[in-house]
């Protein structure tokens, strides 16, 4: 397999179409009006209750601003939103190089756009196996599959793309946006990749306490928490 060497980049890069889905919608109602004002071109996809936050956020504005994840991939969301955003479309956009002929091909090819800035945050699994009570069967449905890849994916090419993990760094990255007419520099992409890979191993070291309660009682499907259906 031959690995792409990457040998001309942009310092700026201008945000023109954003992903979100956050599991922790604090601060959107800043963050969201405050980026369409400083990058008046900006297109935001996003999923499930936060598409819903944004449309209400935006308001008139949405049908300009704002388009489902599933409109935009062509997919619709799997029952449950089991599958969201694990699509063809979604990681061309994230992980293309804006100097690489073939990628820039790819994209055309697809109709995809380049994805300029990743807004994502995890589903509370350490909040959620930490309750009293939690059942393998809950604490199994707050683990994240689309959200690390998302900002993984982001994280690998901070060349162009911001992955914003952290509520707390929205106001400097408002503040960066409107100073620089709309753009992230190469630093704060890197500052914000770091980030982003810190926020994502923490996710499969919680796991391993429900893993081992599971390992400790009799391997029945009963003995936590199922029932079998008949077979397909």
């Amino acid at each position: 397999m031959s690995i792409n060497t990457v040998e001309t980049i942009d310092a700026q890069v201008k945000v023109r179409h954003v992903l979100a889905s956050v599991s922790d919608k604090s601060g959107l109602e800043t963050f969201i009006p405050g980026l369409v004002a400083a990058c008046p071109e900006v297109k935001i996809f996003s999923t499930g209750g936060t598409y819903a936050r944004i449309k209400e956020i935006l308001g008139a504005d949405a049908g300009e601003r704002l388009q489902a994840v599933s409109d935009y991939t062509g997919q619709p969301e799997t029952q449950g939103g089991l599958v969201k955003t694990l699509d063809f479309k979604i990681y061309l956009g994230l992980l293309t190089e804006t100097y690489n002929d073939a990628h820039q091909g790819d994209l055309k090819r697809t109709a995809a756009v380049p994805i300029d800035m990743v807004v994502v945050n995890l589903y509370p699994f350490k909040q959620t196996i930490a309750q009293a009570g939690v059942t393998v069967e809950g604490a199994r449905g707050q683990i994240d599959i689309g959200g690390p890849c998302m900002i993984r994916a982001a994280a690998k090419n901070f060349i162009r793309v911001a992955p914003v993990v952290d509520p707390r760094d929205y106001p400097r990255i408002l503040d960066e946006l409107s100073a620089d007419g709309g753009q992230t520099s190469l630093e704060r992409r890197f500052r914000l990749a770091q980030k982003a890979f810190a926020h994502t191993p923490p996710t499969t070291t919680a796991r391993l306490p429900i893993i081992l309660a599971v390992r400790r009682r009799p391997w029945r499907p009963t003995a936590i928490g199922f029932r079998m259906g008949e077979a397909r």
